[in-house]
């Protein structure tokens, strides 16, 4: 096991590099900030001052050698819209979409593992002929078309529930999660009941079967146990496309998370917070990439005895 996660970090820490890399180059394809943050009738010296003020009378390579170097130290520079630090920034508002992503993973995972596993336990029923239609829809509605549909319907038009903010009760929650939620929960259902068709006509499921065992012990104890892994990793594969999904939730909802700032900073041209908060992001996806392929190899042996010493 410590080989197999040796080689996932270090798999993971080349991919990383290059994110770095990107991001902070394609920053700079925004222009320059001097031009958003100084009047039109500021001087040249005035604009020289505030290049030199935050680096960027320096050349690019310079200036990457003194972000990866700051970097190095925990130091991700300061924010040119509020003068706070960019690391800090980042760290408040990762909390509210960490929060946000891990209820709505929990939920779509919870709830496919139900309707798939009864789906699947009846094939070519009404119950299996109405989740695949749902499960179907639900994962090619686009993100922000249901959460501008929910907000019109729901928060305008009904007026059952708030369209912004995170102050109030549990109803400030309904929208952004059922606008995440959409697209994972109908993808997982799909893999749940296919896997479990599969898991279901094995042998040791039909021996359970016609020992007389109990038909609920059968589908969850016997068959869904080993249903799990290709769950896993749909699972984390959807949880790193959630980013893009949180992006939109944020900005339409106002949720001060981690895809609004990221907005925010790209159109302030705030190159310290935008890079902070592009490195947290992309640590913890490859965080939990490991930790998905950490418990195949719980799960099935057969993952990390495949991984050479």
């Amino acid at each position: 096991m410590t080989s197999f996660l040796r080689k996932r970090i270090v798999s993971s820490a080349i991919p990383l590099v290059f994110v770095v890399l990107g991001v902070f180059c394609l920053a700079r394809l925004t222009g320059n900030p001097v031009d958003l943050y100084l009047p039109l009738s500021a001087t040249a010296q005035q604009r020289a001052e505030f290049s030199a003020a935050h680096g960027f009378d320096d050349s690019i390579p310079a200036q990457l050698w003194d972000y990866l170097a700051n970097a190095a130290q925990l130091d991700f520079g300061t924010s040119l819209r509020t003068g706070e630090s960019a690391g800090s920034m980042v760290l408040k508002a990762f909390p509210v979409t960490l929060q946000l992503a891990g209820m709505t993973m929990l939920l779509a995972i919870l709830g496919a593992l139900l309707v798939g596993s009864l789906a699947a336990y009846r094939p070519n029923s009404v119950i299996d002929r109405i989740a695949g239609l749902l499960s179907m829809t639900a994962a090619s509605i686009p993100d922000f078309w249901f959460a501008i549909v929910g907000v019109l319907v729901f928060g305008v038009g009904l007026g059952w529930l708030p369209t912004s903010g995170t102050l109030g009760g549990p109803e400030i929650w309904v929208l952004p999660i059922a606008t995440l939620l959409i697209r994972p929960f109908g993808v997982l259902v799909q893999v749940v009941r296919g896997s479990m068709v599969g898991a279901l006509s094995a042998p040791y499921v039909k021996v359970a079967r016609s020992k007389g065992a109990d038909p609920k012990r059968v589908v969850f104890g016997h068959a869904l146990r080993n249903s799990i892994t290709p769950v896993l990793t749909v699972a984390g594969d959807l949880t790193v496309g959630m980013v893009n999904g949180a992006v939109v939730v944020e900005t339409i909802f106002g949720w001060p998370g981690i895809g609004k700032l990221m907005i925010d900073s790209i159109l302030q041209r705030d190159f310290a917070v935008l890079q902070a908060a592009v490195l947290l992001t992309a640590v913890t996806i490859f965080a939990l990439n490991i930790l998905v392929d950490v418990c195949h190899a719980l799960i099935d042996p057969r993952v990390r005895q495949a991984v050479p010493a």
